[in-house]
């Protein structure tokens, strides 16, 4: 009796240590509160649209200033996090490279970030901070992954440096599997380029999280999702359900005229994509930052 009395005060103990230590745990995951974009025309809500007065991209053809048909995956993302608009700060431009190289009209992800950490001197731990760019980098003739993995690995760190936690960077779809690139003479050199900067990120961002244990960062791998797109309709044993394109080849506009089906198409036109294919990136994104340990799946619950 004394045994079965002390087997049962030892079981109960470590019940309650280990809900402790549990509950410890799920303490330091904090919901999301906020959303800060960095990058170019995949995540631009109207950026460049509001410094053109409209002109550009030019609407109804791209919509409410998106270079998409619909909103981009950077909207759907905050939807899923359950964040109203004021929660989600934009500073992503279309047509930005990482650096110095291409339009000085456009800021670059670096003066991006830098605009921002100048008037962040402190920011908020509980906030995503989402880095995309690099590709209009090697679209405007950059021959080496050096420089921009560079520039993006400095953004990172200047977010660091105020006080950014959690960050999510995608890396490049294959830019030589373009609507507009994939009949071109430079194709094999953009898919090489495409190769060698997701490879040096790759290694860049394991070697950051590696000096700064606080920093939690986690990559959105765009790449395998385009090519899982286009394999899932190039192979017929493939999972096409799990996308639904019919069409991962071409763009569904063309000059002034636009397909029938826009949801079946990868492509908006010769270098972005859907709406639909934007809302399948937003849910990889949230699968990567939950699975991350970056959320709390209780506080993604609707009440």
């Amino acid at each position: 009796m004394q045994r079965k009395k002390w087997l049962l005060r030892t079981g109960l103990a470590l019940l309650i240590f280990i809900m402790l230590v549990a509950a410890k745990f799920m303490d330091k995951t904090h919901p999301i509160t906020e959303l800060y974009v960095f990058g170019d025309s995949l995540s631009d809500t109207g950026m460049v649209f509001r410094a053109t007065g409209g002109m550009y991209p030019p609407n109804p053809t791209y919509f409410q200033g998106r270079y998409s048909n619909g909103r981009v995956w950077i909207e759907y993302l905050a939807e899923s996090l359950h964040l109203s608009s004021k929660q989600t700060n934009n500073f992503a431009y279309g047509g930005a490279t990482t650096g110095s190289v291409g339009n000085s009209y456009v800021p670059s992800l670096l003066n991006q970030v830098q605009s921002f950490t100048q008037t962040h001197q402190k920011t908020n731990p509980d906030a995503l901070y989402v880095l995309w760019a690099g590709a209009n980098d090697y679209l405007q003739g950059v021959s080496s992954a050096n420089v921009p993995v560079k520039n993006v690995t400095t953004a990172i760190n200047s977010l660091s440096d105020v006080g950014a936690k959690k960050i999510l960077v995608a890396n490049l779809p294959d830019l030589g599997q373009l609507p507009a690139t994939r009949n071109s003479t430079n194709s094999v050199n953009l898919s090489a380029l495409t190769q060698a900067h997701n490879q040096g990120l790759r290694r860049s961002l394991k070697i950051l999280s590696q000096q700064n244990s606080d920093l939690d960062i986690v990559q959105l791998d765009a790449n395998a999702l385009y090519r899982d797109a286009m394999s899932a309709t190039s192979y017929a044993n493939a999972n096409p359900a799990a996308f639904n394109f019919t069409n991962v080849t071409n763009p569904c506009l063309s000059g002034s005229s636009t397909c029938g089906k826009p949801d079946q198409f990868l492509f908006w036109d010769g270098i972005h994509p859907t709406t639909a294919a934007h809302r399948i990136i937003a849910e990889t994104a949230f699968s990567t930052i939950r699975e991350a340990g970056m959320i709390n799946p209780r506080s993604m619950l609707v009440p």
